[in-house]
């Protein structure tokens, strides 16, 4: 059995076996949590710190994420596509040496009047864990199943968590497409005496509305995908995802495929890149070094970006660890909180979005 398939059977034996009992475990952390957040230690919030506020705004992160697997390092680009005036790009977030997180969907939370920050989850994501070690239900050997593999279940439900606080003092219908998650994150790392891997959780929601225009809002459980190592008759070559998942913009490969004239320009600039190209079209990426590779990729995403579009891209060397090769502008200033609000409110655009449906006429 390749270990890839070995990693990826105990993660998903160990979800079956310790979600029950870390739920139990773990059922009072779910009391509100400070706004803001960031930079802030946890604990409980004043309920009326959450419901003196008539609106919730979620700015989304929105566009795509391409990552490469080569045979010394791993690539991740995050390219916006601002579909709002307030969208963010997709955040990758450095969370070790060897890992990154990548969060798309409904990553900010606010309310515009009095201004304060919910959350801004790209920001929280390095200290969500759920610390589950005392709750992975033992075997006859006497050791803890699914031991290996449980580090993507302790940030996957430490997210999990987060959002079933944050949804709590949720009460209006949310404007989310059915299917569509409200959170998608990726984890790329790279496991010593294993190599690398890369998975999908997507978060999707539940609502019921209990009276009136009040409604119970719940997070589902995540949807868990590995998406490297592949299967054993896959292709070996680019991953590529979008938010919002329907979006029809052709992918790296579909536009390689069809000979795009920006990438067939950059493929037809020298050996080396043409090279690089025939690999991603045959599937052969993990077989290409970094410092090959890295410069083709690097003229096809900037060729991919719109105009005025965020495009970070970051490495995770299988020696040196985590590097960004073109770091994210830096973040807007964090909204002031309750008690420290601006007494001048500016008004808000018109097309600023917003979750909450609007009440029927």
């Amino acid at each position: 059995m390749q270990l890839g398939c070995s990693r990826k059977q105990k993660l998903l034996r160990h979800l079956r076996i310790a979600i029950p009992i870390a739920l139990l475990s773990l059922a009072g952390a779910s009391a509100p949590l400070p706004l803001p957040l960031a930079h802030r230690p946890l604990h409980a919030a004043p309920q009326e710190e959450y419901e003196q506020h008539d609106e919730v705004v979620a700015n989304l992160a929105a566009g795509r994420v391409i990552i490469a697997v080569f045979k010394d390092a791993i690539l991740i680009a995050s390219i916006e596509n601002r579909i709002e005036s307030d969208t963010l790009p997709p955040a990758i977030i450095p969370m070790n040496g060897r890992r990154a997180a990548i969060l798309m969907g409904a990553i900010s939370w606010n309310s515009p009047s009095p201004p304060v920050e919910w959350a801004r989850l790209d920001r929280e994501l390095p200290n969500l864990h759920a610390n589950m070690a005392t709750a992975v239900a033992p075997h006859m050997g006497g050791t803890a199943v699914g031991t290996e593999a449980k580090d993507i279940e302790d940030i996957g439900e430490g997210l999990r968590i987060r959002l079933s606080a944050m949804m709590k003092k949720v009460h209006g219908q949310l404007d989310v497409p059915e299917g569509q998650p409200l959170i998608e994150l990726v984890l790329a790392d790279y496991q010593v005496d294993y190599g690398p891997e890369v998975w999908t959780l997507q978060y999707g929601i539940n609502q019921q509305v209990q009276r009136g225009d009040f409604w119970d809002t719940k997070i589902q459980r995540p949807r868990y995908s590995q998406l490297w190592p592949p299967e054993k008759a896959d292709p070996h070559t680019v991953m590529e995802l979008h938010y919002p998942p329907d979006e029809k913009t052709p992918t790296l490969l579909d536009l390689l495929r069809q000979k795009d004239p920006r990438l067939a320009a950059i493929s037809g600039s020298d050996a080396a890149m043409s090279a690089v190209a025939e690999a991603l079209l045959h599937g052969d990426t993990s077989k290409l070094l970094a410092a090959a590779a890295v410069p083709y990729f690097r003229a096809a995403f900037n060729a991919l970006a719109p105009a005025g579009a965020s495009l970070s891209i970051a490495q995770i060397d299988h020696e040196q660890g985590f590097e960004w090769l073109l770091a994210p502008p830096p973040p807007p200033a964090p909204l002031k909180n309750a008690q420290q609000q601006q007494p001048a409110q500016q008004d808000r655009p018109a097309d600023a979005p917003s979750l909450l449906r609007p009440p029927p006429k």
